[in-house]
């Protein structure tokens, strides 16, 4: 499995961007351990393991995880993790009961059977399906945060609806970044499209509302986007979220 880190230091620790190819998630490390967002499909619980391998840490030292969103490709690979380990999960207050399963708002096979003939959407398929893309298991006692700052790299929660009822980003290393989740990404394995983009609407619970909700990210004025799809991405963010808007 390809699984890549990128690394940047800041006056509240380190943050890495792990990247695998399919989803991506982010590890703020400080002294006082490490926060996850987001982890990917179930079946990249042991890469999350790897990912905190490499950086110098181990599960013992997750504090939280928090989560963009409560899709199986963010939250699944948390499922697996706390079967063995202990921490609590974080999402926003509109996102809690989706990650609880109480309800499930992501694509299914109805929706996405228009494109599923194509060559990209099948190889995708090919491959998130044994990691466990079709798996409905949810985290139960998923909290609502109401502040982050005691968490290792102190993240800020940015509400950004749209993609979910309660999507978030988070702003982090001392604001120079934002996690965009799915609210913006740079990439994915079924299109050949690189550089800032919106998902389709396959993939959106509500498109209009996740476009305007990206003036919450533009207006942090931070210099690196870290997508919950494709690679990192360098420049203000306002202008990555106008070249998104300008590709809907």
């Amino acid at each position: 499995m390809e699984l890549r880190i990128d690394s940047l230091t800041s006056n509240y620790g380190k943050t890495h961007f792990v990247s695998t190819g399919t989803v991506n998630w982010v590890i703020l490390q400080s002294s006082a351990g490490v926060t996850l967002i987001d982890g990917g499909y179930p079946g990249h619980a042991p890469a999350v393991l790897e990912s905190l391998r490499r950086i110098g840490a181990g599960p013992e030292q997750i504090r939280a995880a928090l989560l963009t969103h409560a899709h199986v490709d963010h939250l699944g690979g948390l499922v697996r993790l706390r079967e063995q380990y202990q921490f609590d999960v974080y999402a926003d207050p509109k996102e809690v009961a989706h990650a609880r399963r109480e309800y499930l708002e992501q694509a299914d096979a109805a929706g996405l059977a228009p494109i599923a003939w194509q060559p990209r959407v099948l190889r995708w398929l090919s491959q998130i399906i044994p990691l466990g893309a079709l798996n409905k298991a949810g985290i139960d006692d998923a909290t609502e945060f109401t502040g982050l700052s005691h968490l290792p790299g102190r993240p800020v929660a940015i509400p950004t609806p749209g993609h979910t009822r309660g999507h978030s980003a988070f702003l982090v290393a001392d604001g120079e970044a934002v996690v965009s989740g799915d609210a913006l990404i740079s990439g994915h394995p079924i299109t050949s499209r690189h550089g800032p983009q919106c998902l389709g609407p396959i993939f959106t619970h509500d498109p209009e509302r996740n476009a305007e909700t990206l003036e919450a990210i533009a207006v942090t004025e931070a210099q690196l986007l870290l997508p919950g799809h494709g690679d990192l991405w360098e420049g203000p963010v306002r202008a990555a979220v106008n070249q998104a808007l300008s590709r809907r």
